[in-house]
């Protein structure tokens, strides 16, 4: 009886490919070409934004490839760049939007781990501090304030990598003009404050990380729909000079609805991972090394000398990789 059960577990494998033995990975595509791209002894994170829906769109077919980047790398966390409830933010920690674009779309085993984002301009229109709260309740989402570091051990013991999530919304002048919660929230925020943290946490992180990254929402580069926007120059005036100052490796960002990596010359390496929902119109523009009009999201593999990225659709298509290195 005994081998007749699993000579159907083996068959089942076999026409289903799916992965039924602990450890066993998923028999597609995208699982071989990451498995091969894999770093050894590499810090895994996945990286996603503009995704709060309800699941439409892309959204469910994007957390299905994230599920299994997630199970073949072995990733150690996931950020996201925010806008993580659309189209008006969450309104308490009891808001059916956490359950229906956050949980219920975001229910797999690999998508257990920690997330940590940043906000995003529509997460503005609701309750910041519910966003905050939720960390409280949920064993994965983590978001401790409006900007916040964190620090994480490399899996080869080589040193540390830190995390600067930083809060962009202030600083776009247009957003202290809107009524209700917008403009509210906004006029809250003291942005020399947080400028004056950010450089002192860069500071710190220069000293003893062997990474540092930035995360925020706005970009400071595209070729997006918002390549001449006033927002995207006054967040570039602002922080290119902070970063490029500091040495910064990456600044991680969204707002546009698109997947782009932009490295103009002598600037900030920028990875734009905007697709986690709907989509819009892409470009290029000076120092784009890849730009794409797809549902997606971007995967990192992290050791003491090399960023390995790949860019992954919502049909588990690699669209671009490449390593960056110290």
């Amino acid at each position: 009886m005994r081998h007749k059960l699993l000579l159907l577990i083996c068959v089942f494998q076999l026409v289903f490919g799916t992965g039924f033995f602990p450890g066993q990975y998923y028999e597609t595509p995208v699982n071989r070409e990451l498995q091969d791209t894999k770093l050894a002894k590499s810090f895994n994170f996945l990286v996603i934004g503009d995704w709060g829906r309800n699941g439409e769109f892309h959204q469910k077919s994007v957390s299905n490839q994230m599920n299994i980047a997630s199970k073949t790398l072995g990733a150690n966390m996931i950020i996201s760049v925010g806008d993580n409830f659309y189209p008006n933010g969450v309104q308490s920690t009891q808001d059916p939007q956490w359950k229906q674009s956050f949980e219920d779309v975001y229910p797999q085993y690999d998508l257990n781990k920690p997330w940590y984002s940043a906000m995003g301009n529509h997460d503005y229109y609701g309750d910041l501090q519910a966003q905050i709260d939720y960390s409280k309740i949920s064993r994965r989402w983590n978001v401790p304030a409006l900007y916040f570091t964190q620090y994480f051990q490399l899996e080869e013991k080589s040193g540390q990598a830190a995390f600067i999530f930083i809060d962009t919304n202030p600083f776009v002048s247009k957003y202290r003009k809107y009524d209700g919660m917008m403009g509210e929230n906004v006029k809250k925020q003291d942005t020399q404050k947080q400028l004056a943290w950010l450089k002192s946490e860069l500071e710190k992180a220069k000293k003893i990380a062997k990474w540092v990254f930035v995360v925020g929402h706005h970009p400071l580069y595209t070729g997006g729909v918002r390549k001449t926007a006033e927002e995207t120059e006054e967040i570039r005036k602002i922080f290119e000079p902070v970063f490029q100052n500091y040495g910064i490796d990456a600044y991680f960002c969204g707002h546009e609805h698109d997947l782009q990596v932009i490295n103009p010359k002598g600037k900030v390496l920028q990875f734009l991972s905007g697709a986690g929902s709907a989509i819009r119109k892409s470009g290029e523009t000076d120092g784009t090394h890849f730009a794409a009009s797809d549902g997606g999201f971007m995967s990192f593999s992290l050791t003491e000398k090399t960023l390995r990225l790949n860019v992954i659709n919502g049909e588990g298509k690699i669209l671009f990789s490449r390593d960056y290195n110290k």
